[in-house]
């Protein structure tokens, strides 16, 4: 009988999801003050040096910091350090191309109902989105091609304004450089992508939700 191997968790790792809890349980905010070191060691029975290697990871994950005079504190959200580790998370790791394309599709449909919203409230989104798709007209190809497409997606989550969305626009990135050559290949396929952006775009702006999530849908899964 083949046994199961069950990953336990370091120590470190335990008193970091301790100190989240603690956190969500005691309603914290950024900007207030956490226990001290030594408070916390009682609290979870452990060493004031297991403590601190987890704190120093909190840290490292923009969820503490510490201030002279006033110890440890809950800081403030930084997207964009979420979106460097996200982006280097995914550049790391050899993700299948359909896994990234599935999350694509997922982040950026799923964005579709606020930038409907949003462009009915300010016109600049609808004149944004639109430039970048006229940049499709005065370049000739190769890497230039595919810096516009990126623009184009990276522009179209933006507009939705929801920054935990925004922050996987990284995504992209990771996707173009990734897949790069297999995009150029289908460089003969450029003529439909555009018309799909053009298309896209005049939906969103009369407000045809339904419609642009499926020309958003058929576009990826014809983009490979």
């Amino acid at each position: 009988m083949t046994k199961e191997r069950i990953k336990r968790k370091t120590i470190t790792e335990e008193i970091v999801a301790n100190i989240k809890r603690m956190i969500i349980r005691d309603s914290l905010r950024p900007g207030d003050r956490l226990p001290t070191e030594h408070e916390l060691a009682d609290r979870f029975g452990v060493s004031r040096i297991s403590v601190r290697e987890a704190t120093k990871a909190l840290s490292f994950m923009g969820i503490v910091e510490s201030l002279p005079g006033r110890g440890m504190i809950l800081s403030k959200l930084d997207m964009k350090k979420v979106t460097g580790f996200l982006g280097f998370h995914f550049a790391l790791n050899k993700y299948p191309k359909q896994k990234l394309l599935q999350a694509r599709a997922a982040i950026e449909v799923g964005a579709l109902r606020q930038v409907v919203l949003n462009m009915g409230q300010n016109p600049d989104i609808y004149k944004s989105l639109q430039a970048v798709i006229d940049k499709f007209d005065t370049i000739n190809g190769g890497d230039e091609l595919i810096e516009v497409d990126n623009e184009f997606h990276r522009t179209l989550l933006e507009a939705s304004e929801i920054e935990p969305l925004v922050v996987f626009t990284d995504l992209l990135e990771i996707f173009f450089k990734r897949f790069r050559q297999e995009v150029m290949n289908g460089s003969e396929n450029w003529e439909k992508g555009k018309r799909d952006h053009r298309m896209l775009v005049e939906n969103l702006k009369e407000g045809r939700l339904e419609q642009a999530e499926k020309i958003l849908i058929n576009h990826l899964v014809y983009e490979l």
